[in-house]
């Protein structure tokens, strides 16, 4: 199957199964559903769980033989042999799911030789859904995406830390932004123009980034690492270093703010 039909057929598959994995999450949130501490006091909820196990059931039926990477899953070797994998997080910013706000969402990407190729972010309880193609554009809700043209005063948002090894002058231009739990979501804010910018901080996964990264690219933004290249994903090492994530001369002003931070 070509590519840009792969690509579409995956893109309306996801949306379906991220439509579906939406519904299962909200039938647990704001109803103290159970939860446990993972190693690095990370929590998880029977949420994450139950979504997980259906969106593995239900996307890997539909394309055998795609790899699979979940934060929810044991991670095997054997998805290095594939051409392309789901990367997943079941619930992305479980910590405000289980307090009870809405930033949150299931992110779903498909990923081939690193890049993502279609992705979709289904924030429920904010009843909004992000959805993008590679070449196709992005979308929130059926209505097309664009980063916005920076104004003078700027919507940064991210680590303290970061935030704080900005260019003096754009520093002085940036409002405070309150902080955004779902990584996904805050990138894709990016997206539609909600903030001009966001920082990463160190040992955000893939599933944090794959499906957004996608959805701000096709609105003309770009996510960096310290180096100034684009992350990749789906390969033996899912751990990043920092990001920046924006668009336009903004993004090359702030992006010197990781290498200085990370030395």
């Amino acid at each position: 199957m070509p590519g840009a039909e792969a690509d579409a057929d995956d893109l309306a598959l996801l949306r379906e199964a991220a439509r579906e994995a939406g519904v299962i999450a909200m039938r647990y949130f704001r109803k103290d559903p159970e939860v446990w501490m993972k190693e690095g006091a990370s929590p998880v909820s029977e949420a994450d769980y139950a979504v997980d196990r259906f969106l593995r059931e239900t996307l890997l039926a539909a394309r055998p033989g795609y790899g699979w990477l979940s934060e929810e899953t044991a991670d095997g070797a054997e998805r290095l042999a594939k051409r392309r994998t789901f990367v997943v997080d079941p619930i992305d910013g479980t910590r405000a799911f289980i307090d009870g706000r809405t930033t949150w969402c299931v992110s779903v990407a498909v990923v081939e030789e690193g890049i993502s190729r279609c992705g979709v972010l289904d924030c429920p309880a904010k009843a909004t859904v992000f959805s993008a193609a590679a070449t196709r554009g992005a979308f929130q809700d059926g209505g097309a995406l664009s980063v916005r043209t920076a104004a003078e005063r700027l919507r940064v948002g991210g680590p303290k830390a970061l935030l704080k090894a900005m260019p003096d002058e754009i520093r002085a231009r940036a409002a405070d932004v309150p902080y955004i739990p779902s990584l996904a979501y805050r990138i894709a804010l990016i997206a539609n123009g909600g903030l001009d910018a966001t920082f990463v901080k160190p040992n955000a996964r893939d599933w944090d980034l794959a499906a957004a990264d996608v959805i701000l690219r096709e609105a003309g933004g770009r996510i960096l690492d310290s180096t100034g290249r684009q992350p990749l994903y789906a390969g033996v090492e899912t751990r990043h270093g920092a990001l920046v994530a924006g668009s336009g001369s903004l993004l090359d002003a702030i992006a010197g703010a990781i290498v200085d931070a990370e030395a």
